[in-house]
């Protein structure tokens, strides 16, 4: 069974206070619009809009369906072809996969790069994509903790265990 470490209410208030600073310290690439990647960077990203004072989109990739989440990656990709600069927030960074995968696709539909950047709660360090920001760094070859988000808390057990036993490379 892997260790659960509960992200307590408070570490986020803490975490969205840190991505909003390291945006207001950024004076030359201020987002237009921060984009929340569901299901996971749904909440981050409206208490990040809150904190920030950036209006919020989301995309919806929780089932990793291309297919459902096509009409918002056009619609985004064509905001940076306007100019508008993207943050794209998710909750944490682990493998990489959600990051490269959304990347790949708005890129794919005529996205700007330069126009859109990555941030998370968590990062690892390790991983295959990289992000712009993060409030924290990990490292998975050391910290194996399955995180469990203050949303996620309200899962049954079997489901957050059942989520982290999918994964057991990140917790073994």
């Amino acid at each position: 069974m892997p260790i659960l470490t509960a992200v307590t209410h408070a570490d986020l208030i803490a975490d969205v206070r840190t991505l909003a600073a390291k945006i207001a310290r950024d004076t030359t690439w201020r987002p237009d619009w921060l984009v929340g990647i569901g299901r996971g960077g749904l909440v981050p990203a409206v208490y990040l809009s809150h904190a920030a004072g950036v209006p919020m989109q989301s995309v919806d990739y929780s089932a990793q369906d291309t297919t459902r989440a096509a009409p918002a990656i056009e619609r985004l990709a064509a905001l940076t072809r306007e100019g508008q600069k993207l943050l794209f927030i998710d909750d944490i960074n682990d493998s990489g996969r959600t990051i490269a995968k959304l990347r790949g696709l708005l890129e794919e539909a005529g996205g700007t790069a330069g126009a859109m950047r990555f941030a998370t709660l968590i990062d690892n360090r390790g991983s295959a994509a990289k992000v712009d920001l993060a409030a924290r760094t990990i490292d998975r070859a050391v910290t194996k903790d399955w995180f469990v988000f203050p949303w996620e808390a309200l899962a049954p057990a079997t489901s957050i265990a059942a989520d982290a036993a999918a994964v057991p490379e990140r917790t073994a």
